[in-house]
């Protein structure tokens, strides 16, 4: 029988093999209460801007008809994500900072694990699509309303949902799946895949290992589209003889290209920093940057270009004022 430790509160006792594991230990924000309670203000005020911002967007484009267009649509279901991906983590790491506590329940962290991935894989797959659109939308205009029709964007909307519902799935129940014996404390805020293949103790990870390379492998062809698609744009756009349409251009295109590159930038260097410039403090910073920073600016890069939607944001909000 395997035997391993857990802490509770400052002690340490035994535990005979995963399945008694009933909680994990995430990692503290902070080591004061001072900074606990600062901590737990920054993430209330991030979390109300996301949630304010995200919701204004979603409202915005409901209510407006004109906006009901492919780029709005899937701008609508990008706030979608970005609303779920900001409460599946704060709100816990909140909870952990005001009450001075660190434990998430093995259920609780399961279902965190699954709604962090769903949310992250539909934003990913929900901005390759937006990419698409404004690659037809410049560089194939005349086919634009053939490509991207009601039903077709609808069937892409539903197919990025889909494909994040199963991989996270996938992911959640393999990895759960695994034996653990290296205690119950997870280096990360958060519960994240590779905090927990450290506690698992069988070659069994080598399994979720495979499953996180395919899925490596899915998002760098993503990309890879992504950057094509953006040259061809960019080379489209430079041939535009009127500076008016050239500008026009870049306002639909620049902060598409802002939510891409600060959701793959942050990610990718959390994940694929060297090791040597590792350091818990370095780990907390760079979670929060990819996690909790994005779906709370993503509302604010597409406002500030994007003429219709701010026009429309402002509309929503006087009539709100007025009625009130």
């Amino acid at each position: 029988m395997i035997t391993f430790f857990y802490r509770t509160g400052s002690k340490a006792q035994p535990m005979s093999n995963s399945s008694s594991i009933s909680h994990f230990l995430l990692l503290a924000l902070a080591d004061t209460r001072q900074l606990q309670l600062l901590h737990f203000c920054l993430f209330l005020g991030i979390s109300l801007a996301a949630l304010l911002g995200n919701g204004l967007i979603i409202s915005a484009v409901a209510c407006g008809h004109h906006l009901h267009t492919p780029m709005f649509f899937f701008l609508l279901n990008l706030a979608l994500s970005d609303l779920g991906s900001i409460c599946t983590t704060v709100p816990k790491a909140m909870h952990n900072s005001l009450w001075d506590t660190s434990t998430i329940s093995y259920t609780g962290c399961a279902a965190q694990l699954f709604f962090f991935l769903f949310y992250i894989t539909a934003e990913y797959s929900l901005l390759t699509i937006m990419c698409y659109d404004r690659y037809v939308s410049i560089c194939k205009p005349l086919h634009y309303g053939t490509l991207l029709g009601s039903r077709a964007c609808a069937h892409m909307a539903a197919a990025a949902w889909a494909s994040a519902f199963l991989n996270a799935l996938m992911h959640t129940a393999n990895t759960f799946s695994l034996p653990l014996c290296h205690g119950n404390a997870l280096g990360q805020f958060f519960c994240e895949i590779p905090q927990i293949l450290k506690l698992s103790c069988s070659k069994s990870y080598l399994r979720e290992l495979g499953l996180l390379a395919v899925s490596i492998c899915l998002s760098f062809g993503c990309f890879v589209f992504i950057v094509f698609s953006y040259v061809q744009i960019f080379r489209a756009v430079l041939k535009i003889p009127s500076e008016q349409g050239r500008h026009k251009a870049f306002s639909t295109c620049l902060p598409h290209l802002a939510v891409v590159s600060l959701f793959i930038s942050t990610g990718v260097f959390s994940y694929m920093k060297p090791p040597s410039i590792s350091s818990p403090s370095l780990e907390l910073a760079l979670s929060v940057l990819y996690s909790v920073v994005p779906p709370a600016l993503n509302p604010l890069i597409y406002s500030l270009r994007n003429q219709e939607l701010k026009a429309a944001v402002w509309t929503l909000m006087t009539g709100w004022f007025q009625e009130h």
